[in-house]
């Protein structure tokens, strides 16, 4: 028995207005990040707000949160665009570089952005004198909203969907694309797996870094909930990847399952690369957070 979910008829816009000959939407998407920044920085404010939450006081105060907010924009969107350049279509932007500053066009990298985030950070740390460690512990707990909301987002807008499936929860996502595998008879089922990511690296991590921080004593230990982070989406998005469709970029005819490394009959997509390191750092900094008194 045939058995799968329809796809629901989201649209990716929330609304649209012309405007001087142009066409301003906001998307869905965009919602996403700045729901989820809100989100992260009502609890990065409630945090500073409780000073016996650090082994050694708040370590900056509230009134700098604003600045703090517009480092970390700054980080997510620059960061963000350049990993997507950078590791997903390089000889696309070398033959247009224009190109890369048209970000309403759509292509983030996650990576990316977080490697922008974490650039961020570090330079709000030194300019204003603030504990690097209590921070980067703040902000990990902080980040897993918007990661929930993009996710999300990711299935509005019908993509980064999985590989075909028979499972049961299976969705029959829209467009030529997702529906390469159809044949007469039934159409093309695919994994949700934008609501697996969005389920384990922003639900479940986020559940567990604000309990740790909130209830746990976890910002007494600096670098804890940071490593903690790190390995926990790091495992997760390394997880979800054998179910994710592949960046098209990687699948050819002699390479279906789009590896990036390939080992024989195995191999790893380019997040599951690009994950490695986090998933060791993390590791490494938990191991060193946990034996020191």
């Amino acid at each position: 028995m045939f058995a799968a979910i329809p796809f629901p008829n989201i649209s990716p816009e929330i609304f649209s207005i012309e405007l001087f000959g142009m066409t301003l939407a906001l998307r869905w998407y965009a919602m996403g990040y700045i729901v989820g920044i809100a989100l992260g920085w009502m609890i990065v404010k409630a945090a500073l707000r409780r000073p016996h939450l650090w082994r050694n006081g708040a370590p900056m105060d509230p009134a700098r949160l604003e600045d703090l907010l517009t480092y970390i924009v700054l980080g997510v969107i620059g960061g963000g665009r350049l990993g997507y350049v950078f590791f997903y279509q390089p000889a696309t932007f070398l033959a247009d570089p224009a190109s890369i500053i048209r970000i309403w066009e759509g292509g983030l990298s996650f990576h990316g952005g977080f490697a922008g985030v974490v650039v961020a950070v570090w330079l709000f740390s030194r300019r204003h004198n603030v504990p690097l460690p209590a921070l980067a512990d703040i902000i990990a707990v902080a980040a897993t909203p918007a990661i929930l909301l993009v996710r999300i987002a990711n299935f509005i807008n019908a993509e980064l969907w999985g590989r075909p499936t028979d499972v049961p929860w299976g969705v029959i996502f829209p467009g030529e694309a997702a529906q390469s595998c159809a044949t007469a008879t039934a159409p093309c089922v695919r994994h949700p797996s934008q609501l697996y990511e969005a389920g384990l690296e922003g639900l479940l991590l986020g559940a567990v870094l604000l309990l740790l921080a909130f209830r746990f004593g976890g910002l007494k230990k600096p670098w804890l909930l940071s490593g903690l982070f790190f390995a926990g989406y790091g495992m997760a998005r390394f997880i979800v990847e054998f179910v994710r469709q592949p960046d098209t970029q990687f699948v050819s005819a002699g390479n279906p399952l789009g590896w990036a490394v390939q080992f024989g009959d195995y191999g790893l997509t380019m997040g599951q690369v690009l994950t490695l390191p986090m998933i060791l750092t993390g590791l490494v900094v938990i191991m060193a957070t946990t034996r020191r008194r």
